[in-house]
């Protein structure tokens, strides 16, 4: 069989099955048309594979390329001021009476154009790509009207079409992330916008690949929540979830019902929601850049997830309040010593289990024939190195459908 390219002389983290990262010495992978056609071992691999680039790795591991799941990337402005507030002791709550939190985002995000969002951005999605990462999920919600969620989601669409070494990315509409200043008072009726005017709109344009909520006691309740999900799925639209960071607003059960994609933060979850989402084939998205940032003392009940099966994610939560972090790297690191994860949970939670996150288990996060040749080669001997280190970026080179 002819090949684009063949990368030889490897140790795969391949992460097919459900058990284990799938390791494989001496390993070969063989890619055409930007598809993996071949992952697995040297002296198993289809005779008469043959390409013009041969590519020796050395011995070095090769991993999926990495998914951030997560995040809130497409923004204006910095929020560091009030980082150094809430260090003095100024609370969230007197921050956001003087038009800080996430006003101070929406204004700065909604006084900048188009390209100044992309230009703003890009060193973030940047900093992804250098560590190995080939998918990232961007949501909008600092826009909160349909000019400007338009905005946030076209500049997505941009940074990916003007990124020269190649990346995916999932747009994801979070409208229902806050209620703005001109529907003060009126949640139910900005609810109505989002569901009747901004939805429908964007979905025309092409610029929505899913639909978020922030379910919580600060953002919308359980039936706002629902009113945005019962929209989606008119639209043919699959779902994720903000759900319980901050205390069980019964969320991640109501993600569950509507077979979401995805629960993310998930502190307060409770073993029936857990269970729930088991049942539909929700993944858990944990963000330990957030729980680092506001200094949460509740870990997610790991315990119960295992248990139950759940699929177990980690991203970034790249945004201005939270956090803001552009390290998938540091997010492993933290998991593993915030949350206790094993290195395989760890590595598990950027590949296979994010590309559950995301619905695309079927073109991305395992090395496997079909999948989508998205690759990272890294200078380590072993798993555990890509979480162990701290500030040390192992990357040799990264691979985007194929090249």
């Amino acid at each position: 069989m002819r090949c684009d390219r063949l990368w030889r002389n490897a140790r795969l983290v391949t992460l097919a099955g459900h058990d284990g990262l799938g390791i494989v010495e001496n390993g070969t992978i063989a890619a055409r048309d930007g598809l993996i056609v071949y992952a697995g071992p040297h002296n198993a691999a289809r005779a008469g594979l043959e390409s013009d680039q041969v590519i020796d790795c050395a011995g070095r591991l090769v991993t999926p390329g990495l998914i951030d799941c997560h995040t809130h990337l497409v923004y204006a402005g910095s929020r560091a001021h009030e980082f150094e507030q809430r260090l003095a002791g100024v609370s969230y709550e007197e921050i956001a009476r003087q038009g800080g939190g996430i006003v101070s985002t929406v204004n700065a995000t909604r006084a900048s154009s188009e390209e100044q969002l992309v230009g703003e951005s890009l060193p973030r999605l940047t900093a992804l790509i250098q560590e190995g990462v080939t998918t990232v999920e961007i949501k909008s919600g600092y826009g909160l009207s349909l000019e400007h969620e338009r905005k946030q989601l076209r500049a997505a669409r941009t940074l990916a079409a003007s990124q020269p070494r190649g990346v995916d990315i999932l747009t994801t509409f979070l409208g229902a992330h806050t209620v703005p200043a001109e529907f003060a008072g009126r949640p139910d009726d900005y609810v109505r916008e989002v569901c009747e005017v901004m939805l429908p709109a964007l979905v025309r344009e092409g610029l929505v690949d899913a639909v978020d909520v922030f379910c919580e006691r600060i953002g919308f309740t359980l039936e706002q929540t629902r009113r945005v999900f019962e929209a989606a799925r008119s639209h043919g639209l699959r779902v994720k979830l903000h759900a319980e960071q901050l205390s069980n607003m019964h969320g991640a059960a109501l993600a569950a019902e509507f077979g979401a994609m995805s629960a993310d933060h998930l502190e307060y979850v409770d073993d029936t929601a857990i269970a729930a989402m088991a049942h539909a084939g929700t993944a858990a998205v944990l963000l330990p850049g957030a729980f680092y940032f506001i200094r949460e003392t509740r870990l997610p009940p790991l315990a119960a997830l295992r248990a139950h099966g759940v699929p177990i994610a980690l991203a970034t939560d790249c945004n201005p309040g939270t956090s803001p972090l552009t390290s998938i790297l540091l997010v492993m690191n933290m998991a593993a010593t915030l949350y206790r994860m094993t290195v395989d949970e760890c590595l598990i939670g950027v590949t296979r289990a994010a590309a559950a996150a995301l619905g695309a288990s079927d073109r991305i996060g395992t090395l496997e024939a079909g999948k989508q040749c998205d690759l990272a080669i890294w200078n380590v001997e072993r798993p555990a190195e890509l979480a162990y280190h701290i500030g040390r970026n192992p990357l040799h080179s990264r691979v985007w459908r194929g090249k």
